[in-house]
């Protein structure tokens, strides 16, 4: 139990410390900003030696170092985030070289002994925030502006984005919003039901809170507070971007209304967040392949890696590089040398050791892609322009070649009769919480249970982009309902660029969209196969054969086959990540709350998912999908 574990840090550090909390902000520095230039130092710790135990939070420069201080803590947890949410989830598997604690995390046998099972990472960052809120002046000024308000913003973004961990990971955990600063508190801390509180309780509480600074004024302009923006200050050999390492208040806020199914108050924070936050509103994206002079068929030999022509030379999987923040929102960095601070067992149990004299592969993989993961990518299909092809007139066909971002995102080598693969997402030390594309596909979520299931199916195949308001597979309500919001007349020309014309799924599947997938072509030209009653009627016999329900023509079919669709392209798009098991939770809680194919028809698809994984416990039942609470 957390209460109990914070007592036991106490009184190891009683002697020398006032409380759990100041213990643990003894251990961030709060000096001077030496930390944006040092590279022998913690990219997120400054060089002053200052230790402040009773600190007032009254100086104009406090907040920038609290805040940095508080980003130690989310380092400290990075591992943490991305091991508890994808070793149980259907994307990674084990080997013969798996750690015991990871092979516990991946059948669903952890215990409290489990070293990936620590509430307390989660609630030292928690309590920081609590410290920093609790206490911060936040009516220090210079000039007309308020100094504090972006990093107490922040910091309450990040409180929340940490306590919806929490309740992922633990289901229901005990909440407080005050900072633990003494032992009193922590032996009265009272044991009854509103002290501890589930999701639901968590964004009741929190969501309120955090709407005052998304909103619109009276003329309706935009008037929610920047990020923090240090001017993209960089500590030498980290990769680090300081404007990358905070949590967008509207981006939180939709994950917590996605995970308590509040879908239209989900779908309102990303579209604010993508017309009024991002300064690029559009993902990562590469010109799909044609076959003009290559025939009418990509050969069965066909390289899906080097083969395409990219824009700017630039792969779908440059965009994991430390150097690329293209489709990069939040990340959580570590470092690349020990001596530089905080880092990362990753990418070793990936394969690839970062960390010893001369880095490079090992042959001891401790996780590699699940043959459900494969299997996934192998089956979709490509689609091409073919030599037909005119300016005006794309003639598209298909071949099952599979995704692209597969063979972009891994590195395989035959050993003999095996098979050796590494992830290449961890070939640096980098955790990304938010991308503008898994920003997109959860508003793709959020429109789907809304009843708008054609409009979900529209960022997957076109993107985000005014010509969808003359797409003719989209419904008349769906247009009205786009031209209404995310694509009112103020907001398409942020949604004109050529990078807004491709859709999700063409990331790894060539050219979904129809013609308007560019703009120099004429929409009377011709169509992709990919196509909305083509696709929801392929996954509706799929789901069908796979999960043993009857599925109709209905609106509701519908929705749960394009939510499955939107779960496909979640895997191709975002694995390994760190948020796999949550999104399959998620999506299991949208079915049961449905109820179209029965009241546990959720929890039985995600149990019929995870199958392969031979876990322990009946995932049929929700209360198996959390981890013990220690």
């Amino acid at each position: 139990m957390i209460i109990k574990k914070i007592k036991e840090v106490f009184s190891t550090n009683k002697k020398t410390m006032p409380s759990w909390l100041l213990s643990v902000l003894a251990s961030l520095p709060l000096g001077g900003l030496g930390w944006a230039f040092t590279s022998c130092s913690d990219m997120l710790e400054t060089e002053s030696s200052r230790q402040v135990f009773d600190p007032q939070l009254n100086q104009k420069t406090d907040s920038v170092f609290y805040a940095l201080g508080v980003l130690q803590g989310v380092q400290e947890l990075a591992d943490y985030y991305v091991l508890q949410g994808e070793m149980r989830g259907d994307l990674l598997q084990t080997t013969a070289y798996t750690d015991s604690t990871l092979r516990q995390l991946a059948n669903f046998s952890a215990t409290t002994a489990n070293k990936y099972d620590s509430a307390y990472v989660y609630y030292r960052v928690i309590n920081n925030c609590n410290y920093f809120i609790a206490h911060r002046d936040t009516l220090l000024r210079t000039g007309s502006k308020y100094v504090a308000m972006p990093e107490y913003i922040a910091i309450k973004a990040i409180r929340a984005w940490t306590y919806m961990q929490l309740a992922r990971v633990y289901g229901t955990v005990a909440f407080f919003t005050y900072p633990l600063t003494q032992i009193s508190q922590i032996d009265d801390f009272p044991n009854d039901a509103a002290h501890y509180k589930d999701m639901q309780g968590i964004v009741e509480e929190l969501a309120p809170d955090l709407e005052q600074y998304t909103g619109f004024n009276s003329k309706g302009e935009y008037v929610g507070t920047e990020l923090p923006n240090y001017g993209g200050n960089t500590p030498a050999g980290s990769g680090f971007n300081v404007n990358n390492v905070f949590f967008p208040v509207e981006v939180v806020l939709g994950e917590m209304y996605l995970e308590t199914n509040r879908y239209e108050e989900a779908a309102r924070c990303f579209t604010t967040y993508l017309t009024q936050v991002s300064s690029q509103p559009s993902s990562a994206y590469y010109e799909p392949v044609t076959t003009r002079g290559l025939g009418d068929i990509l050969p069965s030999n066909w390289d899906r890696n080097t083969t395409n022509t990219y824009i700017n030379n630039t792969r779908w999987s440059d965009i994991f590089l430390s150097s690329n923040q293209q489709d990069l929102i939040t990340y959580i960095p570590l470092n690349s040398n020990v001596r530089y601070g905080a880092i990362t067992n990753l990418p070793l149990y990936f394969g690839i050791d970062l960390y010893s004299n001369e880095p490079g592969f090992v042959d001891e993989i401790q996780v590699k892609p699940s043959d459900s993961y494969l299997a996934l990518s192998n089956a979709q299909d490509y689609y091409y322009a073919t030599n037909a092809s005119t300016a005006q007139n794309m003639v598209v066909s298909s071949a099952r070649l599979g995704d692209t971002r597969y063979q972009s995102l891994l590195n395989e080598r035959s050993q003999g009769d095996s098979l050796q693969t590494w992830v290449m997402k961890y070939a640096t030390p980098q955790v990304r919480v938010y991308r503008t594309s898994t920003v997109m596909l959860r508003l793709a979520e959020a429109y789907n249970r809304m009843g708008y299931y054609d409009a979900a199916f529209a960022i997957l195949k076109d993107g985000i982009n005014p010509l969808l308001l003359m797409s003719s597979y989209l419904k008349l309500g769906t247009r009205t309902m786009l031209y209404g919001t995310l694509l009112s007349p103020e907001n398409q020309e942020k949604f004109a660029t050529k990078a807004n014309f491709y859709g999700i799924h063409s990331h790894g599947a060539g050219i979904t969209g129809d013609a308007t997938f560019r703009t120099e072509i004429s929409i009377a030209g011709g169509q992709s196969p990919y196509q909305l009653d083509t696709i929801v009627g392929v996954k509706m016999r799929e789901l069908a054969a796979q999960q043993g329900i009857a599925v109709g023509n209905t609106v509701r079919d519908s929705i749960n086959a394009v939510e499955d669709l939107i779960c496909d392209e979640l895997a191709l798009e975002a694995a390994f990540e760190g948020s796999r098991f949550y999104d399959l939770c998620r999506f299991a809680r949208h079915k049961n709350a449905d109820g179209h194919y029965g009241a546990n028809y959720g929890s039985e698809w995600l149990a019929r998912k995870l199958a392969f994984k031979k876990p322990v416990k009946d995932l049929t039942n929700p209360d198996n999908w959390y981890l013990p609470f220690k």
